[in-house]
């Protein structure tokens, strides 16, 4: 089969961008521009096959769909650089696409093992649907037999106390009144919009400090999902599996919200959009990224005095959020009903987590070793 060489194709337009694109059109606008694959020539072509994949992906999460795309995208163009027609490459390929990922990579940076196993689970997936569905045409996943990058055994999340979870919140609090002295003081646009950004991030962390919600959750929130229900202000999300649910919102965060969101209408009129925004270079609100989150968090605990603070991520606050509910004697169930677990299992781990450091015996060893100078130094 002839490899068709295109242009490298972009995972499509990110949807934290701004972009107008349904999710439908931003997978066929990718799949169509993929190099290194025929042309579409019917219903069960590679390229629609491609589209099926990605949009089952998406079903099921969002992030999830725009990884594989990624991953996809890097190999095919490899391909094409190789002449390799992935559509018949042989596992040996893919042990060489896994060196060259490991080595040098699309940005020649070496990537590290977990984006490198994330890569080949990725491409593993789209071998196995077209397996299924070609009826021949590509036999065999050459992923199958590739040895995987061995993974450092997972560390416990970097965790938050709750004193520590005030002290971020109170940082965010003292951030907020310094930039609305300044933009009171020197009205300019650069100030102004300084002022609605520490405005949003405060309420962001309100949400995720209260709620305990997954970050993608949060920020794929549009304003429209706010709403009251039987007396409750309440927030719409849709969680993993694209499962929909509804929120309590405590008022220390629905303030904050509340709060941002005036000042945002007041400049903006019309409130649309995603309910966590940026300025989009057309003028409409884009949606705020994960990586900005993470360097808000980090620079706000920094600020703050947090120790952990460089390695801290939204999800050290729904690791919070699960340990403080459970040490303030919130029935496991409840917990689990409010972080989206489909297993018990999973809500349990945060305690074993939580606790997996208090109880390792360097403590007591500490503790004994002290014991053992205090009886040498007393005088008998």
């Amino acid at each position: 089969m002839t490899i068709k060489t295109t242009t490298a194709a972009s995972p499509g337009p990110d949807p934290k961008s701004g972009a107008e694109l349904t999710g439908i059109q931003q997978v066929v606008a990718w799949a169509a521009g993929l190099p290194g694959l025929p042309a579409d020539d019917g219903r069960f072509s590679i390229r629609r096959l491609t589209v099926a994949w990605n949009l089952e992906a998406w079903a099921r999460s969002r992030h999830t769909a725009i990884s594989y795309r990624r991953d996809l995208t890097t190999y095919l163009n490899w391909c094409v650089r190789e002449r390799l027609d992935p559509l018949t490459a042989r596992p040996s390929d893919l042990t060489q696409f896994r060196v060259w990922r490991e080595l040098h990579g699309h940005t020649d940076r070496a990537a590290k093992p977990a984006t490198v196993a994330r890569a080949l689970s990725s491409l593993s997936s789209w071998y196995r649907h077209l397996v299924a569905n070609t009826d021949g045409t590509v036999a065999r996943n050459p992923t199958a037999s590739v040895k995987r990058p061995q993974l450092p055994q997972a560390a416990t999340t970097a965790g938050l106390t709750p004193d520590e979870v005030d002290q971020l919140l109170a940082q965010a609090d003292t951030q907020c009144a310094a930039r609305t002295a300044v933009a009171a003081a020197h009205p300019s646009p650069s100030h102004r919009a300084r002022h609605l950004a520490a405005l949003r991030d405060r309420a962001l962390l309100r949400l995720l400090a209260d709620l305990g919600l997954r970050i993608g959750e949060a920020l794929d929130c549009q304003v429209i999902d706010l709403r009251h229900n039987a007396g409750h202000r309440t927030l719409r999300t849709v969680a993993k599996g694209r499962d929909q649910r509804e929120r309590a919102l405590p008022a220390h965060t629905t303030e904050a919200l509340d709060a941002y969101l005036a000042v945002r209408a007041a400049g903006a009129g019309n409130l649309t959009g995603p309910l966590f925004a940026t300025s989009g270079v057309d003028g409409r609100p884009g949606r705020l990224a994960e990586p900005n989150v993470f360097l808000m968090i980090r620079r706000l605990a920094a600020a703050a005095g947090i120790p952990s603070a460089a390695r801290l991520s939204p999800h050290s606050l729904r690791h919070a959020f699960a340990t403080t509910a459970r040490e303030a004697g919130v029935p496991l169930e409840d917990v689990q009903d409010a972080m989206g677990h489909a297993d018990p299992r999973t809500t349990r781990r945060y305690d074993r987590d939580r606790h997996k450091l208090d109880r390792d015996p360097a403590h007591k060893l500490a503790a004994r070793r002290a014991s053992r100078r205090t009886s040498t130094d007393t005088p008998h």
